[in-house]
């Protein structure tokens, strides 16, 4: 769908980082995983770009991490200045590589990935699954939302960038009856989603991985 959307409130969450809240459009339905394409104009530039949702329902509102470093670029940076009751065009919902009520989650999440990580492992919760977070970055993002995820029954793992993804994905893998393995989600740069698959691969996963390579 295309939609003008309005922004409620933007929270820093993390180094770099905030999340955004819009108002939920009409009609606007999506799951944790997919991703919305925001437009809009910075000094006379046009631009648009793709943004996984970070919450875990679009039922009144639904969220969108941004990273604001130098690299992002001047529409991040005009995202992160976004007052409440501005507006701003949205298309979607995007991406088949989502949450779909699977039993029990596995997210593998880099960098901006920790987005969708948090959506997925809180709406897994919520609606009596179970869930696992591995995520790798040296200036972690969420961090509180992580801490809350395993305050009330998830795995979560958080380490540096350059990790050993394979030992932290062996512990998360492991388990009993329906907890054994479970469906795996990737999110992040395309360095990160090569070392994903390779250490899935190391570890003899069977599963189809849900893959979102941020490029």
């Amino acid at each position: 769908m295309n939609a003008t959307v309005v922004a409620r409130a933007v929270h820093d969450v993390g180094p770099d980082t905030v999340a955004i809240e819009f108002e939920t459009p009409a009609d606007f339905h999506a799951m944790p995983g997919q991703f919305v394409k925001l437009s809009g104009e910075v000094d006379g530039e046009e631009y648009g770009r793709f943004y996984t949702l970070s919450s875990p329902d679009v039922e009144e509102t639904f969220e969108v991490t941004v990273g604001i470093s130098a690299e992002s670029g001047p529409f991040a940076r005009s995202l992160a200045a976004l007052e409440p009751g501005d507006e701003i065009e949205m298309q979607g919902p995007f991406g088949s590589d989502h949450y779909e009520g699977e039993p029990r989650v596995v997210v593998l999440a880099g960098g901006p990935g920790v987005g969708p990580a948090v959506g997925i492992g809180e709406r897994a919760l919520a609606e009596g699954h179970d869930a696992a977070v591995v995520y790798l970055d040296d200036a972690p993002a969420h961090v509180t939302r992580l801490e809350e995820l395993a305050a009330v029954g998830a795995t979560v793992v958080m380490d540096d960038a350059d990790a050993d993804l394979t030992v932290h994905l062996r512990d998360v893998l492991s388990g009993e009856g329906e907890r054994e393995d479970g469906q795996v989600f990737v999110y992040g740069f395309a360095d990160f989603v090569a070392r994903a698959k390779d250490a899935l691969a190391e570890l003899g996963y069977e599963g189809d991985a849900k893959i979102e390579n941020f490029g």
